[in-house]
C-alpha cells in the first residue's frame, strides 16, 4: 500500500496534518461530530484514477491496509481529522425549503495534491444535526450510482466531484425496502453550494457571516475576484460563467441531473450530488429522469433555464453585499451569452464542423428535431454520425437506420453533406475529431442497474468492469462493445427517484 495513503488516511495513528480550512469560518457554519462507522465494513469499489489524482498511487483493486478501510468506513476519525457537517439552506423544486445541510455527509479534511487542496468527504456516515427526518445513511444502490457517475463524468470531461471508493456493510437501512448500508468517499476542491450563501442571507441578522463566506470562497477558489471594485459581484459573475459551461457540457452529453435544487448547485460549477440522474437513451427534450419530479421541473430541455433561475437565487442571497441590485443582475448576463456560445461550440464539435457558419445552429436543431421525432438514441446517433460519408449520393445506412422518417432524414443529411463539403472536410480526419467528443460509452441506467443487482448478491466485479469501461468513454474497446448497445426493453421500466 502507498505509504502516503497510509499516512494520510490513518493520521491519528501515524501522524500528519489534515487541515479543514472551512472550519476557520466559525461554529455557525458547521457542527463538529464523529461519523457513525459501518459495522464489519468491506470494500465495494475503488477508483485508481481518483487515487492517482490525489497523489495516492495504488496498484491493486483497493488498499490492503485495514486501517484505510476503517478510516473510509467512518471507524477512524480522531484528531487531527476534523469531521464536520456544514449547514446550508436552499430552494427545492422552486420552493424555499429553509435550513438543510449535510444530513448524511461529513468533511474529514483536505489533502494537498498537485491540483491544490482537495476536500475528502464521507457520504452515508450517519446522523447529523441536519438530517431532519432522515437516518443519515446511504445505501449500496445509491452509492454505486454516485461512484460510477462521478468517475464517468470526469472521464467525459464534465466538471464534477470525484469518488475515491465505496465501502459497504450488512447494516440494514430502510428505504422503499430494506437495503444495506454503504459509504462513498467523495472528493472536490470545495463542496460549497449556492445554498450556503442562501442560508446566511436568510437566517443571520447581520451580514458578517455572509461576508466571511464570500471572502472565504474568493480566497480559496476565486482569487481573481479579490481586487474587483465589488468582490461579491465579481464572484457572482465567475459563478455564472462556470455554471454556463457546466450546463453546456450536460446538454452536449445528454445528461439529466434530476434534482437541480439550489442546494445541489456547486459554487465551482461542478456536477454535485448524483441522485436520480440519467443519460438520455431515446432522445426526448422533455425527458424527466426523476420520478419524484411530478411537474417535470428538471426535464432535460429545462436544465439551462433552471440553472439561470438558481443563479438568480444566488444573486438574491448576495444582495446584502452589493451596493446596486442592478449590478447583481448584470453579473448574470454572461450566463446567457456564455451558455449559448459554449453549447454552439460543443454541438459544432459533435457534428465535426471545423469552422463556424451562420446556418450551423439551424443544422444542429434540424438533427435534434429529427432525433426527437423518431426517438433516435442520443449517444448512438452522434457516435454513428462520425462515420457519415459526405460524398454526394452516399447511402449512410448505419445512421439512416436510426430514423423512422427516412425521407426527412435524407433531407437533413443532404444539408449536412453540403455543409461538410463547403469547408472541404476530410471524412477520415473529421471522424477522428468527432470520436473524441462523442462518447461510445455512457452510464445508462440499465448498466448501473445490472451492476447494482450483482453487488446486492455480493459480487462487486461488475462495478469494477463498468468503471473501467466508462473510464475510456471515447475509445472503441471492441471487447466491451455490448456496453454501447441499445438499452434492453426492461430498461424502460427502471425508475429513479430522490431516494436513489
Amino acid at each position: 500500500m502507498s505509504a502516503l495513503l497510509s499516512a494520510a488516511l490513518t493520521a491519528p495513528l501515524l501522524g500528519g496534518d489534515w487541515p479543514n480550512r472551512f472550519a476557520a469560518l466559525g461554529d455557525s457554519f458547521f457542527t463538529e461530530l464523529p461519523p457513525q462507522g459501518l459495522p464489519d465494513p468491506h470494500w465495494v469499489a475503488w477508483s485508481e484514477d481518483c487515487a492517482r489524482a490525489l497523489g495516492l498511487p495504488e496498484g491493486g483493486a483497493q488498499p490492503s491496509d485495514p486501517r484505510v478501510l476503517a478510516a473510509l468506513s467512518g471507524n477512524l476519525a480522531q484528531a487531527p481529522l476534523q469531521p464536520l457537517a456544514s449547514v446550508y439552506s436552499g430552494h427545492q423544486f422552486g420552493v424555499w425549503a429553509g435550513q438543510l445541510g449535510d444530513g448524511r455527509a461529513l468533511w474529514l479534511g483536505e489533502l494537498a495534491t498537485s491540483q491544490g487542496p482537495m476536500e475528502i468527504q464521507l457520504k452515508g456516515s450517519g446522523l447529523t444535526p441536519y438530517s431532519r427526518m432522515g437516518d443519515g445513511r446511504a445505501v449500496l444502490r445509491s452509492s454505486i450510482r454516485e461512484f460510477l457517475a462521478s468517475e464517468a463524468m470526469h472521464a467525459l470531461g464534465v466538471p464534477t466531484t470525484r469518488a475515491l471508493c465505496i465501502t459497504g456493510s450488512a447494516l440494514p437501512v430502510r428505504r422503499e425496502e430494506v437495503e444495506t448500508a454503504a459509504i462513498v468517499t467523495r472528493v472536490a476542491p470545495s463542496f460549497i453550494r449556492f445554498g450556503h450563501f442562501e442560508h446566511f442571507a436568510h437566517t443571520e441578522p447581520s451580514v458578517d457571516a455572509l461576508r466571511r463566506l464570500v471572502d472565504f470562497v474568493i480566497d480559496t477558489a476565486c482569487p481573481e475576484c479579490r481586487d474587483a471594485p465589488q468582490p461579491a459581484v465579481a464572484l457572482l459573475e465567475a459563478v455564472a460563467r462556470r455554471t454556463a459551461r457546466l450546463m453546456a457540457d450536460w446538454q452536449a452529453v445528454g445528461f439529466c441531473h434530476g434534482v437541480m435544487n439550489t442546494d445541489n448547485m456547486s459554487i465551482l460549477g461542478l456536477t454535485i450530488d448524483y441522485g436520480p440522474y440519467g443519460f438520455l437513451d431515446a432522445f426526448d427534450p422533455g425527458h424527466v429522469c426523476n420520478h419524484s419530479d411530478h411537474q417535470g421541473r428538471y426535464a432535460y430541455a429545462r436544465q439551462p433555464n433552471v440553472a439561470f433561475w438558481n443563479l438568480h437565487a444566488l444573486a438574491q442571497a448576495l444582495l446584502p453585499l452589493i451596493a446596486d441590485p442592478d449590478e447583481a443582475l448584470e453579473a448574470l448576463e454572461p450566463y446567457k451569452t456564455g451558455f449559448a456560445a459554449a453549447l454552439d461550440a460543443r454541438m459544432r464539435a459533435k457534428l465535426g464542423l471545423a469552422t463556424e457558419r451562420d446556418g450551423d445552429r439551424a443544422l444542429v436543431e434540424g438533427l435534434l428535431q429529427r432525433m426527437a421525432a423518431d426517438r433516435a438514441d442520443f449517444s448512438i446517433t452522434f457516435r454513428r454520425l462520425a462515420g457519415f460519408d459526405s460524398r454526394d449520393g452516399a447511402a449512410n445506412d448505419a445512421l439512416r437506420d436510426l430514423f423512422i422518417d427516412r425521407e426527412a432524414f435524407d433531407a437533413w443529411a443532404g444539408n449536412y453533406a453540403r455543409r461538410l463539403r463547403d469547408e472541404a472536410s476530410a471524412d477520415g480526419e473529421r471522424a477522428l475529431r468527432m470520436n473524441r467528443v462523442n462518447p461510445k460509452y455512457v452510464l445508462r441506467n440499465h448498466l448501473a442497474e445490472t451492476a447494482i443487482r450483482e453487488a446486492r448478491g455480493g459480487d462487486f466485479a461488475e462495478v469494477g468492469r463498468l468503471l473501467k469501461v466508462l473510464s475510456a468513454p471515447f475509445d472503441e474497446q471492441p471487447e466491451h462493445a455490448a456496453y454501447a448497445d441499445f438499452p434492453p426493453d426492461w430498461a424502460q421500466h427502471i425508475e429513479v427517484s430522490c431516494s436513489s
